[in-house]
């Protein structure tokens, strides 16, 4: 009988490395900062010079920490770093520090929500390890004496997290979603930037198919050198298809590491796992064990910030927003911090039972930050931390909206001045009169003024028959007060007027 693609199951893991944001690398004082000129952030130890010792980045296991308590792993209060040896261009010792059979980390899980925005995932951690990056290298083309390949040294030492997934994920969407879950996290922490174009989060898919229906697991393919989200999809439907036609056409999937050509969209083959290295681990005689305090511990988990999920739920089941819009503001820590500043500038605690005026205000402030100033921020290209616009000030227009000192349109135009000129938004309402009358009998006057013009006759006379007309008469009494007119209250007025000049 033959199989069709549905009848089989994809099973995938992922194996993420996160550059971490330190200043220094892991083992030396060296520089760790990213496009410096080629070999500049080196010293004896980076570059595995004899009698050079190894110390340990605190800022490092920190950093760490912060990861695995995000994650719910199980802090091991002992880890051990080991020498895992190969012989390669770009590693100057032979070896590279990591962590084996006593990682810093383990068990834990990511959470995440699926492609409709709205199911919760949760992927099981095998562990997450500190290890030191490798170097770069450069192949050359071209002919004697540049062709070949140079290695630059700037990269090796470098801290690293890996992260070591359970086979929970079933569908290329999935592990993208993961790892874009796994990119937003490290940024809300503050541990990484987690730019894959720069190298600082870069991931290894094990992909492996078996008959629906199957729970033991079949041959695992190692897929590497996946450099974005876009990719990471790309990778490994086209592995998984591979490997359902291997198995369809009477073949049988061979253990394996395979490069991502992005270039061509396909897979190469490397090695087959048979020829894969013995990494010969054994525990660094220069590193002692690690040892994690448990009051160090406590103080990181105090620190640690609301996570991405949590802080989304917030959102909508205390303020009321739309998942969307929630979904929108937690993208990136600055930005709900940004939303958060603002809540606070409008006299919003955005934790427990609030008032329905507080979540109208809120649901006010999210439309002006994400539609008005991220709308002009993009349109500049410029980043939130570049906005002229502080937190405070937003905040300040959003509650002159509310409290109906100023109408819409007049909030549109004090925005534009407030973006290009920074001005606080409570002072220009004062300096240019901006602020909403409301006072019945000057709305009355004005109201009457219009109704009683005689060029305005013909649709005064039509109102009875047309009541769309009204906008008309609207847009007079407004301009009547010099643009100042509550529109709500003008409207309410002209609609009593008319009518009793019509049953007259």
């Amino acid at each position: 009988m033959t199989m069709s693609t549905n009848d089989f199951e994809a099973v995938i893991g992922l194996e993420c490395h996160v550059q971490l944001d330190t200043l220094s690398k892991v083992f030396t004082g060296a520089a760790a900062a990213f496009g410096a000129p080629p070999n500049t952030h080196i010293d004896p130890h980076t570059l595995g010079l004899p009698g050079s010792l190894p110390v340990l980045n605190h800022r490092v296991v920190e950093f760490a920490l912060r990861m695995g308590l995000a994650c719910a792993c199980r802090i091991a209060p002992s880890s051990q770093f080991a020498r895992k040896h190969y012989f390669y261009p770009d590693l100057p010792k032979g070896y590279q520090i990591s962590q084996f059979d006593a990682p810093i980390c383990e068990g834990g899980r990511i959470e995440f929500l699926d492609g409709d925005g709205e199911t919760k995932r949760s992927v099981r951690l095998v562990r997450i390890h500190l290890e030191e990056d490798a170097g770069k290298n450069l192949h050359v083309p071209g002919a004697p004496p540049l062709k070949g390949s140079l290695v630059d040294y700037n990269r090796a030492g470098v801290p690293l997290i890996e992260i070591v997934s359970e086979p929970d994920l079933r569908s290329a969407a999935e592990a993208a979603g993961f790892l874009k879950a796994i990119r937003q996290l490290v940024r809300f922490l503050q541990i990484s930037d987690g730019n894959m174009e720069e190298g600082s989060l870069r991931c290894d898919a094990n992909v492996s198919i078996r008959p629906r229906g199957e729970t033991r697991l079949g041959t695992k393919v190692e897929v590497k050198n996946i450099n974005s989200f876009k990719f990471v999809e790309k990778a490994i439907e086209y592995e998984v298809a591979r490997q359902i036609e291997v198995v369809r056409g009477g073949g049988r999937v061979v253990a394996e590491t395979r490069g991502w050509d992005a270039d061509r969209g396909i897979s190469r083959s490397q090695r087959s796992k048979e020829e894969a290295h013995d990494y010969r681990y054994f525990p660094d005689p220069d590193l002692p064990p690690l040892h994690i305090a448990s009051d160090w511990l406590a103080a990181v988990r105090r620190d640690l910030p609301e996570l991405p999920l949590d802080r989304r739920s917030r959102y909508i089941t205390v303020l009321g927003l739309p998942p969307y819009d929630a979904t929108v503001l937690t993208a990136e820590r600055d930005l709900c911090d940004y939303f958060d500043t603002l809540l606070s500038a409008c006299g919003v605690k955005a934790t427990g039972e609030i008032a329905p005026t507080h979540k109208t205000l809120a649901r006010l402030g999210a439309s002006w930050l994400a539609v008005e100033l991220l709308g002009v921020l993009n349109r500049d290209s410029k980043s939130l931390a570049d906005s002229p616009v502080p937190a405070a000030a937003l905040g300040e227009l959003v509650q002159l909206i509310a409290d109906e000192t100023i109408s819409g349109k007049q909030a549109k135009d004090l925005f534009a001045r407030m973006y290009k000129n920074g001005d606080s938004p409570t002072r220009l309402v004062e300096e240019l009169g901006l602020r909403q009358v409301s006072d019945p009998a000057i709305i009355e006057a004005a109201c009457r003024k219009v109704i009683s013009a005689p060029e305005n006759q013909k649709q005064v006379e039509k109102f009875a028959q047309n009541p769309k007309l009204l906008g008309f008469f609207v847009g007079k009494a407004i301009a009547e007060t010099g643009g100042r007119g509550k529109p709500d209250l003008v409207s309410a007025t002209l609609l009593r007027l008319l009518s009793e000049r019509n049953q007259a």
